[in-house]
């Protein structure tokens, strides 16, 4: 079973109504002023793309090629490959931001993805997430509960992670002036609490889906 968020036009279908309740503006706050060279990690099918502005330089990459083309489609201007977070392709220190958003859920190896992301990150960039977490008490039970399940319909959604401890346990300071919690949502922003040599990840094989933006 593929599961829910491994069929494009299926995700895409479910994912509409929240975009118009909400979700769209989770986005754009996401993004909001970044520029420079940007990496989107677990880009699906582009929904974050179509949100960043003209000043920048966008990247993305997903291990799924379906969603991939469809999101070509939607942000032409976006250099797209396939690959996993836990094995980017890109030389260490590449990207001025690494964002992500509803992805970090799915990721199989959570440690080595951040490993990852801290690694094509500089010194001085910024890591930006949208992601949703375990909530606390009874419902954090419910979640735990509903994930085996959730995670075989949706397609590897993990609902209850504590991603916000992951990010600080990779070695990123989160801003709490720029943290937005709301219910399971959490939209942050974190820079490298130290300085960090290349993490020497081995690199996935590199399958462009379209032309993106020059040098």
């Amino acid at each position: 079973m593929r599961g829910l968020e491994r069929i494009p036009w299926l995700y895409d279908a479910g994912m509409a109504p929240f975009e118009r309740l909400g979700m769209g503006r989770w986005r754009r706050a996401l993004v909001a002023g970044v520029h420079g060279r940007v990496l989107e990690v677990g880009c699906g099918t582009g929904r974050g793309l179509t949100h960043y502005g003209a000043g920048v330089t966008l990247f993305g990459v997903d291990p799924d090629l379906p969603a991939l083309r469809r999101a070509q489609r939607r942000a032409p201007r976006a250099a797209l490959a396939a690959a996993r977070a836990e094995a980017l392709p890109f030389p260490d220190g590449a990207f001025d931001t690494v964002v992500t958003s509803l992805s970090f859920c799915s990721v199989d190896d959570v440690p080595r993805g951040l490993a990852e992301l801290r690694r094509v990150l500089r010194d001085d960039g910024e890591l930006r997430m949208l992601e949703h977490v375990r909530s606390a008490g009874l419902a954090g039970r419910c979640q735990d509960w509903l994930q085996p399940a959730w995670t075989a319909i949706s397609g590897g959604c993990r609902l209850n992670r504590d991603t916000e401890a992951a990010v600080e346990a990779a070695g990123f300071r989160i801003d709490p002036a720029t943290r937005i919690a709301r219910g399971v949502m959490r939209c942050l922003r974190a820079r490298k609490a130290t300085s960090a040599a290349g993490a020497g990840q081995p690199q996935a094989d590199l399958r462009v889906v379209g032309d993106g933006p020059g040098e």
